[in-house]
């Protein structure tokens, strides 16, 4: 019998070759197999899936219920290998996953998001001014791109096109690859980050464009714990600010700008949806926050549409 660890590469594996990204996957069905390492089981039960899945005692009954939704599929692969291992009723916990509400940043709360990398620490002093370019360059492309924090942590050095002020967005969510335009600007932030980067690992020890302290790919984990620690620096104080957000906000702050503008929308979504990586227009629309700003211009837009106003 082969142990679970071996069988959950092998399936991770089968899905990443299907198309999944499987990140998420990856970190919670590795920490499930540990579970089960030190209950010394080898088979997945409905009382062992259960008792992991109701983890961190206190945390809300819907991540209670992802949790097990990931187990039950990984179940479901094991027990077509072997009928011992159980998989857990579909209905032990709720799993109906809710929209988060977003949290649509200003360009004041960016900035200050941005100059708080300055209160950031390194182990070394001589470290400092490293870590501190990094995450300010790494959240900046986020913010002015609106892409999505995995691709940010992938982008290799041989991913930035210099020549024609653009990255290259590799193999991203369902297989897609893409093109995503910078602005000068950013292109400006990039090659400031490239210099220092080379002076620091003059020889890199990976290939990846944003490295650690240590010349390493950046982890995708530290990258939302340093973010959560920015927004406590600069006094950002939401309940459930996300670093996805930064996404949010571009969608958003891009139809505002717009609307502004008296842009025919409808008629740029196809692009703003190719630009982000979206399959359809119709999840750039799912994006869209009930923003005051947003609504208000909405509203403009209808009533000059009936005639109410020039």
């Amino acid at each position: 019998m082969k142990p679970l660890s071996k069988l959950l590469s092998e399936y991770l594996d089968m899905r990443r070759k299907l198309g999944f990204k499987a990140e998420r996957e990856t970190w919670l069905l590795r920490k499930f197999v540990a579970f089960l390492r030190c209950q010394r089981s080898m088979l997945v039960t409905t009382e062992h899936a259960l008792a992991w899945a109701k983890q961190p005692v206190g945390a809300h009954p819907m991540w209670w219920g992802q949790r097990l939704s990931v187990v039950r599929v990984f179940a479901k692969h094991l027990n077509l290998l072997d009928p011992r291992h159980e998989v857990p009723p579909s209905d032990l916990l709720p799993r109906i996953k809710r929209r988060t509400t977003p949290t649509i940043y200003s360009p004041d709360e960016i900035a200050r998001l941005l100059q708080s990398v300055r209160q950031l620490r390194a182990p070394r002093t001589s470290d400092l001014a490293f870590r501190r370019a990094t995450y300010e360059t790494f959240f900046g492309l986020l913010a002015t791109t609106g892409m999505r924090v995995g691709e940010a942590v992938r982008l290799d050095c041989d991913d930035i096109d210099w020549a024609n002020a653009l990255v290259i967005v590799r193999d991203s969510k369902f297989g897609k690859s893409r093109e995503v335009v910078l602005h000068e600007t950013v292109m400006r932030a990039l090659r400031r980050y490239t210099k220092q980067r080379d002076s620091v690992h003059p020889r890199p020890r990976s290939p990846a464009f944003f490295v650690s302290l240590v010349g390493t790919r950046l982890i995708y984990n530290n990258v939302h714990r340093t973010f959560a620690r920015l927004l406590r620096f600069a006094g950002i104080k939401r309940s459930k600010a996300r670093l996805h957000d930064l996404r949010h906000t571009f969608i958003v702050q891009t139809i505002v700008r717009w609307h502004r503008q008296r842009v025919d929308v409808d008629a740029h979504i196809p692009s703003l949806s190719t630009y982000v990586g979206h399959r359809c227009p119709s999840s750039t629309y799912w994006y869209l926050s009930a923003t005051p700003e947003l609504m208000t211009l909405v509203a403009r837009k209808l009533q000059r549409a009936l005639g109410a106003l020039p």
